[in-house]
């Protein structure tokens, strides 16, 4: 194989995906005889049994995909991180895609999924809104936000372990967390194979957290986005139904005060939280600046 393949880790959680994962190692090494594959056991039961062609991690219980990804980048050694799922939905040979972008000077590539892929109507909807409300509050074109067939160069990932929440939201921060701090992120179209055995996701359930999920991280990458508007909405209905009370009883009532004074107070919630952004992201930015002084 190339030299390239002892410089890259392929990390992939696993969770009762007993049937699929042998035949995605064996893939995988076959392909890329020289790279790192570690595979993290999030307490599948019962546990996975040792591999031959790939290192096994394990959690004494199922923590979540997020923390599943941090223990495998905790322990990869390869300049670059490869992310992909564990039931066959990714498709090895993508991978070469992956590792010419960050060649080319990207710190991290997303595999979007293309039409063509074995999702259902409402899950490609529900992609497409994701997608669509993360890119409005990142001010970046966002092709697909929950991916889980990704790479990234190792060193960077790492700086932000520390923000990625420990379920299945890891992605959308991720992605966040590249794009704030000034780190080149592209995308690649894959085309993602129908899923060995049953989804641990549940559309309804799920869907509802990665859309709180997206609100709360929005808010993180930059908070005036968010509460800027929202302050904006809630000034111009204090001002309307003032306009009205005013109009039909000639005094500006209780309700308008507490309409004015809770926009006010959203934006000052928006200045403090772009405030505690920065922080976040403090540590970061510093290490980029060091990389590259160097």
């Amino acid at each position: 194989m190339t030299p390239i393949d002892r410089s890259i880790s392929i990390v992939t959680p696993c969770y009762n995906e007993h049937e699929a994962l042998p035949n995605v190692v064996s893939e995988l090494r076959e392909k890329f005889s020289d790279a790192e594959i570690i595979v993290v056991d999030d307490g599948s039961d019962p546990p996975l049994p040792n591999l031959e062609h790939a290192t096994v991690l394990r959690h004494p219980y199922n923590v979540g995909n997020g923390a599943a990804i941090k223990t495998g980048v905790r322990h990869a050694s390869g300049e670059y991180v490869i992310f992909m799922d564990s039931d066959g939905q990714h498709d090895p040979k993508d991978i070469p895609r992956f590792i010419e972008q960050l060649e080319n000077g990207f710190d991290l590539v997303v595999g979007a999924r293309t039409t063509a892929s074995q999702a259902s109507h409402g899950r490609r909807v529900a992609n497409a809104i994701y997608n669509r409300l993360a890119s409005l509050l990142t001010g970046y074109r966002i092709d697909d936000l929950t991916s889980g067939f990704r790479a990234a160069r190792t060193e960077i990932f790492r700086h932000f372990l520390y923000l990625l929440p420990n379920g299945f939201s890891y992605p959308t921060t991720s992605t966040m967390a590249f794009f704030r701090c000034g780190y080149s992120v592209t995308y690649i179209p894959i085309k993602a194979a129908r899923r060995v055995g049953k989804s641990n996701i549940r559309l309804l359930h799920d869907g509802f957290k990665f859309l709180v999920i997206i609100l709360r991280i929005g808010a993180l990458f930059s908070p005036m986005r968010f509460f800027l508007p929202l302050s904006a909405v809630i000034f111009i209905i204090g001002t309307l139904y003032y306009g009205y009370t005013f109009y039909s009883m000639g005094r500006f009532t209780n309700m308008s005060a507490v309409m004015y004074l809770s926009s006010l107070f959203v934006f000052l919630f928006g200045i403090v939280s772009e405030q505690i952004s920065s922080l976040h992201y403090r540590y970061s930015e510093e290490k980029r600046w060091d990389n590259s002084i160097e």
